[in-house]
Order: structure tokens, then sequence, then C-alpha cells
């Protein structure tokens, strides 16, 4: 059972007084405090560190964490400067990347991004396997790629990761066609579903679609994304996520914990909350912590730190 955590690499997450060069030490403080895993996201519509950069910023200063994106949008860089840009981090942490990847959603969190990228949002899908799949051959020694969308001719020599074959890749998304796409293709699923059954359900379908290409369970690693504040109660928590759905997409609680999984609550609540997601097949935990200032953020840390051995007592037992 592994248990990560999303850095607060947007200033929406830093508060009035933030330092952004605070976030290497949280990150190393967070590997100190037993979580297995730092990752960041991506976005071009709000201020932030750029997802790699931070990334690359971690490798040195961590050492054993795994660091990953979650989910790093591939559309935003060209194809083969990425593969270096992915090969370096995971050369510079001696093989500790693990690359979730999505190809936006929808309105304002995805299709802005595409336009601002000089990108056809149509086939975006398509896409995002073509990229994931030229990174692979890349890092195998490909010298030439001739898929549907992208096509080269003459492939110059790769920077080559730590790991023979490159890091593992995710897929973030729960669609029937993400399901399907995650088990034919992916290392893992990193999903957000706010209902642990959906997670169950979806994740029964990935088996089956690893299955039908020949792959084992053990191939594709069940991830979750999830939001959470420890708090004295559901009500109190709920009232500090408030403030974040507002501050991180500008949009109620109510509207938010509709399309991603939220848990608040007592130590004890949270824990039940976060079980009901393991014992429907979780097992790399990522939290994104419900806070919106770093001194908050590190208090939310450490918190959620003190609940990991139960997790994973709880994931022993499932």
């Amino acid at each position: 059972m592994d248990i990560g955590v999303l850095l607060p690499t947007g200033s929406a997450q830093w508060g009035p007084d933030g330092d952004p060069r605070d976030l290497v030490a949280f990150g190393v403080h967070a590997e100190g405090s037993g979580f297995s895993s730092l990752f960041v996201n991506d976005s071009l519509i709000s201020p932030r560190i750029e997802a790699l950069t931070m990334l690359a910023a971690l490798a040195p200063a961590t050492e054993r964490v795994t660091l990953g994106t979650g989910a790093l949008l591939p559309f935003l860089r060209r194809p083969i400067q990425a593969a270096q840009q992915l090969a370096s981090i995971d050369l510079l942490s001696g093989g500790r990347l693990t690359v979730a990847v999505g190809a936006g959603f929808p309105g304002r969190f995805g299709r802005p991004f595409y336009t601002l990228s000089e990108v056809p949002w149509e086939r975006r899908f398509a896409r995002l396997d073509e990229t994931v799949t030229l990174w692979r051959d890349l890092w195998n020694g490909a010298t030439s790629f001739h898929g549907e969308i992208l096509r080269f001719d003459d492939l110059p020599p790769a920077t080559m990761p730590f790991r023979p074959g490159g890091p593992p890749i995710w897929l973030g998304g729960a669609t029937p066609a993400a399901l399907t796409r995650t088990g034919r293709l992916y290392d893992g699923w990193l999903p957000y579903p706010p209902d642990p059954a959906d997670y169950a359900t979806g994740l029964l379908d990935v088996r089956k679609a690893a299955a039908d290409a020949g792959r084992t369970a053990e191939d594709i690693t069940p991830a979750l994304f999830v939001s959470v504040r420890v708090d004295e109660s559901v009500e109190s928590g709920r009232r500090a996520l408030q403030d974040y759905a507002r501050a991180t997409y500008g949009m109620p609680l109510e509207e938010l914990e509709k399309i991603q999984a939220v848990v608040t609550g007592s130590a004890d609540q949270v824990l039940d909350g976060l079980g009901r997601y393991v014992a429907a097949g979780a097992r790399h935990l990522v939290i994104r912590l419900g806070a919106v200032d770093l001194p908050t953020q590190r208090d939310q840390l450490d918190r959620i730190a003190a609940l990991i051995p139960e997790l994973r007592a709880r994931a022993d037992q499932g």
C-alpha cells in the first residue's frame, strides 16, 4: 500500500505569505513522515510551479519517494522534448519517476489548454496514446515512429531513462473508453470517483481489458486521487473544503464533490472514508490536502501521516 501526497504547487494553495521555495522542504518533510510518493499537477490556466520543474528540484533533495505527475498533460509539450525531460528526471531520481497522464476535460479545465498549446482538440485521446507509445519506443532505441497523428522518419538518439523501457505510465480517467485503454496500454490507473463502488466496478473493467490484452492484474497499479481534510468533524471539514474548492476551482464544494473524490471529518472518519476505497481495491492513494496556505498544508500533512500505519494495515487485511 502506497500513500502519497499532491504537493501544493499552485499559488492558490500557498496563501498570501507563502513562499514556493518552501515546496522542496515540504516534500522532504513528507518523505520523512512516511509518505511513499510526491505528486504534482499540471496546468496552464492557474499560476503554479511547472510540474516537471518541480520534480527536477525534488529529485536530488529526496531519496526514496516516488516522484509522480497527477496528471501530466502531454499535449502541452513537444512529444520528443517531453520524452527527454521525463528520462532526465528518471535518471536524476535514480528511477523513481511515475508518469500519470491525461488528455484534459471539456470546458475550462481542458479545451483552453489546447488553444494555448496550438494543438487540435479533436482526436485528443488518440494523440495521448500515440505520444505515450512514442515515448516508450524512444526509450527502447527506436529511430523512427509512424503513427496516425505523430510521424517521425529520423529520430535522434534519445536520452535513456534510469530504468530500461522508461518509467511506468498511468492513465487518469474513468470513462468506459479510458478503462479499456488503461487495461490495454497503461501501467496504472489514477481516477477520482466520488463513490467507492464506482472505483470497484471501474477496476474490474480495467482488469478485464487487461486480461483480454494478455496482461495480468499485477501489470496495472490501482491508484486513487482524493482530496482530504482532517478536522474536528465533517461539518468543520466541509467548511474548510468550501474555501479550498472556491480558491482552487472557482466552484462550491457541492459541485466539486459530484466529480471528484472528497473525504473529510475526524481522523477516524477520514480513515473510514479512505478505507472504503482501499476495500474497493485502491493500492496507491494520492492525497490532495484541503488547505489554502502552506502552514495549514503542513498541518494537514502531519495529521494524515498519523493515519498511514492504519491505512496500510487495512490494505493488508484486504
